[in-house]
């Protein structure tokens, strides 16, 4: 349970700033401060179990037909990451209180970081595939709602589409590869899969698997060519990029890399996909960044470049590569995290992010200044730094790579190439910003420098930067060792880390490119002068082209298909059918089966024949709305008829109820509907239509033949026989509502609910004045409530709700159940509306009907999360037999109250739609 709780703990916990910031800034940051921190806490909880190298998992049952259930794990990989996710968001959301001002919701921002919270944790410490394909599509969701927190800001709301666009997109792709990896293993449980890796390498498909999976990690993490959202995600605020850029987000594709190199890893073709991808962005990445003159800019591409690093050295797949990948994810969300508040801080004193502005700032921020050049040395990889330990360590990764032959040595020179940009960078960001001459006059003049609170977050982080690079092997190189054994699947050799060793070409490597950075430095007016002689180019501009082409060509096909006619789209749809039966029954030489057709009898006959007059007579009188409402209320009788002769009392009882409610709601409708008639279609049309509907009437009476005439295998013969002994009740088609579909039957009233709240909010403050007459001439009624109408329908309510209550109570073994039992309800309140007039009603019943609807949501779903707490999948019932004194023995089972719900929420939606129809000519007040 301690997993469940590190995981959703957050997201429970985000409604606390949206109720706590009217008590002040500081006690919702306070308040707000408390998950998180006992997320830490119990993430360290387990500290103790991972050193030992143990791996600690809980697992819930979802929807395990489908392969989803709710399972997480927490090994040295994972815990590292869930620590830098909890760790880093405690410093953001302290950050976040001294960076927004007054004018900006702290809550909204507050809100959103806990949601995101729980979605990367719930990546980091999934133990299901399919799962982390969940949370992973939330993390795109709730990073587009971050980066576009300023909602006015054209940029941000740009940034964040196409953040969800790129990312998105690959979610998909990484999606069907996970089911792909399930369909390969049997199994979607992430320990079976890292299990599988010979399994999964020489099947036919892994290509196809590696590339698609790939194709997810790239885009989250930002890849090339997938790199151009992340420095379009800068328009967020300074607290969120700091997030994103160093703990989360980007570090999702990074993690997933890891999490499934035992089972993808190691082969030729990953090698060479992911180094060459990971090359080519660290090079691209650090050389964009040294031309970027808006601070965040910059460290937008340097991260670009240093998730291409890390991704280089899971491609090169030696167990000192992953080693040195493990080691940089830690350090690179030290420094950049506090480079990013630090840019924060610099943009917050002097009101400009712009390296061509910015000069001198020492003078004003020196205490910023300090930590700004300690936290760029690290990123620069200085010695002494931890950014120093992990860069030595790829260049002697980057040495000899097997795979690429006679070309294993462009590998080194490219990645020196890297460092070196890297280290021009960094010193750019400390020296032109705080350094670099006398100050020039800034937005904000004199600036001011943030308070210490505001800069305690970075004291911390760089505090981590210059220890560990002094300490390391004590610090964290167990733990680091621990982690790559995760990453490798098995133990390796321990790697001692220290800051010296020897004089060997790694080193000589570091070196120059740190000679080099700062020399070229140096010289930057002419390097910036040779670049800005280059045409710009903005890959926005390029997306939102895009955006809008894809956009206009939608709007073109939708205009020449929608033309407002809806015969002309039901004839579209009648077609596709038709087609489709023509396709499908094509190959069969006989349309009869072997099975004999059951004998017609009277009953069966006469109604059908009924049935079919009344709907065609419908369709010639449709223009006498009344009499069209009364003959089409025919076809649902005879329904209703043949339901019962066929043995379906159930469906006979739901279809009535449904009649009754239906033909009263379409008088009501058809009560406002102007006098004028539609146009008629002319002469050859009907004929058209006619011709049309005789076809599509031929084709679904030669697909039903077909199919009833040919012996079927179905699941009805599990259900008559485990009805009773699985789920307590004799009435199958109940038993299968409330339990074994249960899941169906949830869905179906959310979507009930939905549709009541969105009739409701249609027709709310809207006004219909009272029709005189109808659209044939007819007067309406001085007295629309006679007294004997009234009078009646007063005498049967009581008698109505309880025929309801008797049905809802036997439903479980004879015909009813929760759903007959509301319609009943609805029926019987419905002709006190009728009868006494909606006034009348609600002086005597003031129910809030979207309440109760919401109440009866939370009844079933609490129902189902009932099962939960003694391990069963949701929405699994049981029951028992209780015997009382004088009542004697009766069954008890845990559906009935998600019965309940069913009942709340079909009798608040039917009453909540009547009340709004029926208020649209009165001034009343409906509570809604």
């Amino acid at each position: 349970m301690t997993l469940l709780a590190i995981v959703f703990l957050p997201i429970l916990a985000a409604w606390v700033p949206l109720v706590s910031e009217r008590l002040g800034r500081n006690t919702c940051t306070a308040l707000t401060l408390i998950s998180p921190l006992v997320v830490v806490g119990l993430v360290l909880s387990y500290l103790p179990t991972v050193l030992q190298g143990q791996v600690s998992s809980v697992h819930f049952n979802w929807i395990p037909s489908l392969g989803l259930n709710l399972a997480f794990r927490v090994d040295a990989l994972s815990l590292m990451f869930a620590l830098l996710i909890s760790g880093i968001g405690v410093l953001v959301l302290w950050y976040a209180r001294f960076y927004l001002s007054k004018k900006d919701s702290l809550s909204k921002l507050y809100s959103m970081l806990l949601m995101f919270m729980t979605a990367m944790l719930g990546i980091v410490l999934s133990d299901n595939i399919l799962l982390l394909v969940v949370f992973w599509e939330l993390t795109s969701l709730t990073s587009f709602l971050l980066i576009g927190y300023w909602s006015g800001d054209t940029e941000a709301r740009k940034g964040a589409r196409m953040a969800l666009a790129v990312t998105g997109g690959g979610g998909l792709a990484l999606m069907a590869g996970m089911v792909l990896i399930g369909q390969v293993v049997g199994s979607f449980n992430l320990g079976e899969v890292l299990a599988s890796h010979q399994l999964i390498t020489e099947h036919a498909l892994y290509p196809i698997i590696l590339v698609l999976v790939l194709l997810g990690v790239f885009t989250k993490s930002a890849q090339f060519p997938f790199h151009f959202w992340l420095p379009h995600a800068m328009a967020a605020p300074t607290p969120v990029s700091a997030y994103l850029h160093s703990a989360t987000m980007v570090k999702a594709g990074i993690f997933l890399l890891a999490r499934l190199f035992p089972a993808l890893g190691g082969t030729d073709l990953w090698i060479i996909l992911v180094t060459l991808t990971g090359l080519t962005t660290m090079t691209f990445g650090a050389a964009m960044a040294m031309f970027k003159h808006d601070l965040k800019g910059l460290l937008a591409y340097s991260t670009v470049s240093h998730l291409g690093l890390i991704t280089m050295l899971f491609g090169i797949s030696t167990e000192l590569a992953v080693l040195a990948g493990v080691f940089h994810i830690m350090n690179h969300a030290a420094f950049k995290a506090s480079l990013f508040m630090v840019a924060g801080a610099v943009d917050h004193g002097t009101g400009t992010r712009n390296l061509q502005v910015l000069r001198g700032m020492h003078k004003y921020m020196p205490l910023t200044a300090l930590l700004s050049v300690l936290a760029a040395a690290s990123m620069a990889g200085v010695p002494f730094f931890n950014g120093f330990l992990s860069k030595e360590m790829m260049l002697t990764a980057s040495i000899g790579i097997d795979a690429f032959g006679p070309f294993a040595v462009v590998v080194p020179v490219i990645a020196t190439l890297a460092a070196v940009f890297s280290a021009f960078y960094s010193v750019r960001f400390a020296h032109n910003t705080f350094f670099g001459g006398e100050p020039k006059k800034t937005p904000v003049f004199p600036p001011h420098a943030p308070s210490k609170l505001m800069l305690m977050p970075v004291m911390l982080m760089v505090g981590i930067c210059v220890a560990v690079g002094l300490f390391a092997q004590p610090l964290v190189g167990n733990y680091v060792n621990l982690a790559a054994t995760a990453v490798l699947g098995y133990a390796q050799a321990p790697y001692a880390i220290h800051i010296w060793h020897g004089f060997n070409a790694p080193l000589f490597m570091s070196v120059v490119a740190l000679l080099v950075g700062v020399s070229v430095y140096q010289s930057r007016a002419r390097l910036f002068a040779w670049y800005n002689k280059r045409t710009p180019f903005n890959e926005l501009h390029l997306f939102e082209g895009m955006t809008q082409w894809v956009v206009l060509q939608a709007k073109n096909m939708t205009n020449g298909l929608e033309n407002g006619s809806l015969q002309r789209y039901i004839a579209f749809i009648v077609f596709l059918f038709i087609a489709m039966m023509a396709v499908a029954l094509s190959p069969l030489t006989d349309l009869a089966g072997e099975v004999a057709l059951t004998e017609p009898d009277f009953i069966a006959t006469v109604a059908s024949v009924l049935l079919v007059c009344a709907a065609i007579t419908t369709a010639f009188v449709h223009h006498h709305r009344f009499t069209a409402l009364i003959i089409v209320s025919v076809v649902g009788l005879m329904v209703v008829m043949l339901f019962a002769r066929f043995s379906a009392p159930d469906l006979a009882l739901t279809q009535l109820s449904v009649e009754a409610v239906t033909v009263v709601l379409l008088m009501l409708a058809l009560y406002f509907l102007p006098k004028a008639r539609v146009n008629e279609s002319s002469a050859p049309r009907v004929i058209r239509d006619i011709i049309i509907a005789s076809v599509a009437a031929v084709a679904v009476g030669i697909l039903v033949f077909a199919i009833l005439t040919r012996p079927m295998e179905t699941i009805s013969g599990y259900y008559l026989d485990n009805a009773k002994p699985l789920g307590g009740g004799y009435n199958v088609v109940n038993v299968i509502l409330v339990d074994f579909r249960g899941f169906d039957t949830f869905g179906e009233i959310i979507v009930l609910a939905i549709a009541g709240l969105g009739i409701a909010n249609m027709l709310k403050n809207q006004y219909l004045p009272l029709p005189l007459t109808d659209n044939e001439g007819r007067a309406w009624a001085n007295d629309p409530h006679p007294v004997l109408v009234s009078m009646m329908a007063r005498i049967l309510l009581p008698l109505a709700l309880m025929l309801s209550v008797y049905v809802f109570l036997r439903g479980h073994n004879a015909p009813g159940g929760g759903f007959v039992a509301g319609l009943i309800t609805s029926v019987a309140l419905i002709l006190q509306y009728v009868a006494s007039g909606v006034g009348f009603v609600h002086e005597r019943m003031s129910f809030n009907y979207a309440r109760w609807l919401a109440a009866g949501i939370l009844v079933a779903a609490v129902t189902g999360l009932g099962s939960w707490l003694v391990g069963f999948p949701f929405l699994t019932s049981t029951y028992q037999y209780i015997t009382l004194p004088v009542i004697g023995t009766f069954e008890v089972s845990s559906a009935l109250p998600f019965d309940v719900g069913v009942y709340l929420t079909v009798v608040a939606t039917t009453l909540l739609i009547l009340a709004y129809v029926g208020k649209l000519t009165t001034t009343e007040r409906v509570d809604g």
